[in-house]
């Protein structure tokens, strides 16, 4: 991943170790495992119940992610247990709060005025995204901008959040305050699983989190309103607002996605009848589920002609750089 942060495949596998509870105290315990069975124990107090139980509910999600395609699937599976599913939420917090923290993407920038990303910056998707939405648009018009486009992010981190600020400051000589307020009031991004807390500068009541703060002191408040698929879906105001934007897109850009069922069928309710033109990263996807993802979306976004599908083997930075011109028409 171009900010280091575990595919569905590795998140389950840090899951699988960091709650091997057998191996607590002696040689082979990690750091990792020692830090969730702490969680644990609070866990257990904060929902009253005896710690057996949860780290029973623990081992449970152990196995069901031995044979999970991602985490979100799992909880799917699961959603008539609570402690399996306080169990995944709670894992979920602390490691993407942990890649959070080891991302190429910081705090803040090395050297003031530039950007907080590490190693090639022009090989980072979110380097590509800034320079599209910064490209020749004048500091009068970002909002403007900024408003016709909307993020769905089916991950838990800040990324995009965190780094739009930045670009903003670079592009136009602004105040890291005033960049963010800018980024606040005008750019929609949805994250339909919820995030590992709220950025300070962000609006809202969700409990608060710094970029990369490893292990946040309020990790049981994050990991509490954090979403499964099933307790996204009986909120309708906010599935309806995730469609809405599907469904009023001039162009659809898919990047990391897994085109997992639950997944898609929160965005699409019917097919689409404004025939929208659709560009997706299908790097690391073998040949035959390319193939259905090219038929799905077809069918799902009532694509007329063959010619709006554009279908990239490239990874997400590759795909938003050699697309510019398509992008920021």
């Amino acid at each position: 991943m171009e900010l280091q942060f575990p595919s569905n495949g590795e998140l389950l596998a840090r899951v699988i170790q960091g709650y091997d509870f057998k191996r607590a105290g002696s040689e082979t315990s990690t750091r990792d495992g020692q830090l969730l069975l702490r969680n644990i124990y609070k866990l257990a107090e904060r929902m009253n119940k005896p710690v057996e139980e949860v780290a029973a509910a623990a081992e449970r999600l152990r196995n069901a992610c031995r044979l999970g395609r991602s985490i979100d699937s799992v909880l799917e599976q699961y959603d008539h247990d609570p402690l399996v599913l306080a169990c995944g939420k709670l894992a979920i917090a602390f490691f993407i709060g942990q890649a959070e923290s080891r991302s190429s993407l910081k705090d803040v920038p090395r050297v003031p005025g530039e950007l907080p990303l590490q190693g090639k910056v022009a090989e980072h998707w979110i380097y590509q995204l800034g320079q599209l939405i910064t490209s020749g648009v004048p500091r009068s018009r970002i909002g403007q901008t900024l408003e016709q486009i909307t993020v769905i992010n089916f991950n838990y981190d800040r990324s995009v959040e965190h780094f739009l600020p930045y670009a903003l400051m670079m592009a136009y000589g602004i105040e890291l305050k005033e960049a963010q307020e800018v980024i606040a009031d005008k750019l929609d991004v949805i994250h339909p699983h919820g995030m590992i807390g709220r950025l300070p500068w962000q609006k809202g009541e969700a409990p608060q989190a710094e970029w990369g703060a490893e292990q946040p002191w309020n990790l049981h408040a994050i990991a509490v309103q954090l979403k499964s698929l099933a307790e996204r879906s009986v909120d309708r105001n906010a599935v309806r607002d995730l469609r809405l934007a599907v469904a009023s897109a001039k162009r659809l850009v898919f990047l990391g996605f897994g085109f997992q069922p639950q997944n898609v069928d929160l965005l699409f309710e019917n097919s689409l009848s404004h025939n929208p033109e659709v560009l997706v990263s299908t790097y690391g996807t073998s040949p035959g589920n390319a193939a259905t993802i090219a038929l799905m979306l077809r069918r799902l976004a009532g694509l007329e002609s063959a010619e709006q599908l554009m279908l990239s083997p490239h990874k997400a930075w590759e795909v938003l750089r050699d697309y510019s011109l398509l992008l920021e028409s």
